[in-house]
């Protein structure tokens, strides 16, 4: 196995991303040097742990990437690109810049089923490893608004059912996969520790706030109004009142992904929320 502690330099794209800016930070606590691909440098920079290096580069422009890629080993990859977020075609070029650059291995960030780069980089003979991620616990920061000024929460199908997981875990596996052998074909589930309902979640929050949160269910109509309302395309309102409504069992499930890969256990929600405290508080 690679010694973990062996400085390597690893490329990460989206890396002001809620997933890509906690691989840069887990890779720099661990010792490697991080480039951050971003199409506007300086403005990333503001954003980005200190240690890292912005550099220009868009992945729907793979020529742009050439001098990012001179002299990284590593190689982390998100799946969708450009102003509106479409899946990426050019996942072959990218791949042939990153072999002729000598990258050895590459992440992917799975967006949510198979698109034309993640199938780029399994077909690449390169070493890759795929993370599939659940529901981010990030995401309750969407709830932040309505709990500061109402301390409320108005979700749709509160009984359902989550394994949500720590981003920071989420970088940790990405970092851990880019910088050890070991990981080479696989393609890592990640969860949480736990298995957790809506109001779990929001009981959580108002503990970490020290104050009690109302929690009031919508119905998907009145769901899908109030995304409508926030300005939430169509697609990902189709797709959240579906995953909501449907969780599959691999959302709702505890795999020990995070602990075999780092060594660590995944962390709480709990952990989450007295992290983000002062985000739901007025």
């Amino acid at each position: 196995m690679t010694n973990p502690t062996h400085p390597q330099k690893i490329l990460v794209a989206g890396a002001t991303g809620t997933v890509g800016r906690q691989v840069v930070a887990e890779l720099l606590d661990r010792g490697h040097s991080v480039r951050a691909l971003t199409r506007d440098p300086g403005r990333a920079r503001a954003s980005l742990p200190a240690g890292a290096e912005a550099v220009r580069g868009d992945l729907t422009d793979p020529a742009s990437l050439a001098p990012a890629l001179e002299g990284v080993t590593g190689l982390h990859l998100i799946t969708f690109g450009g102003e509106y977020m479409a899946p990426l075609e050019t996942g072959p070029e990218i791949v042939a810049l990153a072999r002729e650059a000598g990258v050895r291995r590459i992440t992917v960030l799975n967006g949510g089923g198979d698109t034309p780069l993640q199938d780029a980089v399994q077909k690449s003979g390169l070493a890759w490893t795929v993370l599939m991620p659940v529901e981010f616990m990030a995401n309750a920061l969407e709830w932040a608004e309505g709990i500061r000024t109402e301390d409320a929460v108005g979700e749709p199908f509160t009984d359902r059912l989550s394994a949500m997981v720590h981003e920071g875990d989420i970088g940790a596996v990405g970092a851990v996969a880019l910088t050890e052998d070991g990981h080479d074909g696989q393609t890592y589930l990640i969860t949480g520790p736990e298995v957790l309902s809506l109001r779990d979640k929001v009981d959580a929050i108002a503990e970490a706030r020290g104050k009690d949160i109302a929690l009031t269910e919508l119905t998907p109509d009145e769901a899908v109004a109030k995304w409508q309302a926030a300005g939430l395309p169509q697609d990902v309102i189709d797709f959240l009142i579906d995953v909501y409504g449907n969780t599959p069992p691999e959302g709702r499930t505890v795999v020990d992904t995070v602990l075999r890969v780092t060594g660590r256990p995944a962390r709480t929600f709990a952990q989450w929320a007295a992290e983000h405290a002062p985000a739901f508080r007025a």
